[in-house]
């Protein structure tokens, strides 16, 4: 049987030489992660069925970074509980303090994921490494909590939509503009329950912070998971970082998949998402009238380095508007050390920009940069929901770093272009 990239994989995982989309399955996972919104309640539940141990120390991951450093006393003691279980598994991978980063900029990072891994995390962002060629999908804290006991994940096999790129891109488009796009063009139902599977020639060019924005927003439009094919590129990547082994695994010509759809990005221009849903994309360019409060320049989705270069770019020499809060929160340690190596928090600080450790904060409303009533702001974000970054009359508007780069210099919607 021809399969996809998704079904060899999850095969690979139940010990069959082919899995079908519809068929329950019960895989062995690489990775078991969690955060400390989602940790406490499935230790909880780990206690609670009387477990002693996690299948493996090495395999469970737990990352303190939604509200980090800690914003009040219940986060303090959320991750206070999470500190005591990890001290108590001996957990290899414990993340907090000047070690945390974004989960899903940090683990791909530190090489804890590798090509071919089953991944399931307590985060539906979960689904980023599928850029280097992993499954991971996100989950429930209880469906993580049996993770962690048994190393194992129950679930449906997805179908899988393989989406197809061609086209030259045009002068700042990068991958958020491509999955904004897509996303606009099938809708947050488009994909539900689906692998996104991304391909072409366009994609076979991308660097690997593109590829990331991409599949770490499959949720948005419903996916079960993302996924890229390893290439050279990705391989280049994980050379240095995986020190285990890993297998590669690509989609066989002629394999089954529920849709195929191309699109020529040659028609794709700097895409902005307005409120308040990730498929509602317009050019940046149809937007200039909107102003704004805050631009938020980081998260899982635009917080890497790359990110970091395309915003000092566009800001050197110039300022933010002064109605502007520019706030840029590098996703890693490493990524924070290699901008202030590489000069770039000097170029933000002379824009005006307020520079913060890593942590989601603001993504999900949590601190570091909360909307007032009927502010908006302009971020590399992934999610645009009412509420999402703070008061229910807030709006967030999704784009890319050179978008939201240019937006606070000019304290409006712009096109870099425009700049």
């Amino acid at each position: 049987m021809l399969q996809t990239i998704t079904e060899k994989i999850l095969a690979s995982h139940c010990g069959k030489k082919e899995v079908k989309p519809g068929e329950f399955i019960e895989p062995k996972v690489d990775i078991a992660l969690g955060n400390d919104v989602t940790s406490p309640l499935a230790i909880k539940e780990f206690r609670q069925v009387g477990a002693k141990k996690v299948f493996d120390k090495n395999k469970v991951v737990l990352v303190m970074d939604h509200f980090t450093p800690n914003k009040d006393i219940k986060s303090a003691d959320q991750v206070k509980f999470v500190r005591e279980f990890a001290r108590e598994q001996k957990l290899k991978h414990y993340y907090e303090g000047a070690n945390v980063g974004v989960e899903h900029a940090l683990l791909p990072e530190q090489g804890i994921v590798a090509p071919g891994d089953v991944v399931i995390g307590a985060d539906s962002h979960t689904c980023t490494y599928g850029a280097i060629g992993a499954f991971s999908t996100g989950s429930g804290s209880t469906d993580l909590a049996a993770a962690m006991i048994t190393g194992k994940v129950w679930f449906k096999v997805p179908q899988s939509i393989k989406f197809v790129y061609t086209g030259k891109l045009n002068k700042w488009v990068c991958g958020k503009d491509l999955i904004l796009h897509t996303i606009g063009k099938i809708g947050v139902d488009g994909a539900l329950y689906k692998a996104m599977e991304f391909a072409g020639p366009v994609i076979e060019k991308l660097q690997m912070s593109d590829r990331f924005s991409m599949t770490n927003m499959a949720i948005e439009a419903g996916g079960k998971s993302g996924i890229i094919a390893p290439d050279k590129i990705t391989l280049d990547y994980v050379k240095n970082r995986v020190s285990k082994k890993f297998k590669i695994f690509s989609s066989d010509s002629g394999a089954k998949y529920a849709d195929i759809i191309e699109i020529d990005c040659s028609k794709i221009y700097p895409q902005v998402a307005v409120p308040f849903l990730p498929s509602n994309a317009k050019e940046a360019r149809s937007l200039n009238k909107i102003t704004l409060d805050q631009v938020v320049i980081g998260s899982c989705t635009n917080g890497r380095i790359e990110d970091l270069r395309i915003a000092a770019k566009i800001l050197k020499g110039k300022k933010a508007h002064s109605n502007v809060r520019l706030i840029i929160i590098p996703a890693t340690p490493t990524i924070y050390t290699q901008a202030l190596k590489e000069g770039l928090f000097e170029i933000f600080m002379k824009a005006g920009a307020i520079i913060s450790p890593p942590t989601c904060g603001p993504c999900l409303g949590g601190h570091m940069g909360i909307l007032g009533n009927g502010e908006r702001c302009v971020a590399t974000t992934n999610r645009n929901f009412v509420g999402r970054m703070g008061h229910t009359k807030s709006e967030v508007f999704l784009a890319s770093p050179a978008v939201a780069a240019s937006s606070a210099i000019k304290g409006k919607i712009v096109d870099p272009d425009q700049i």
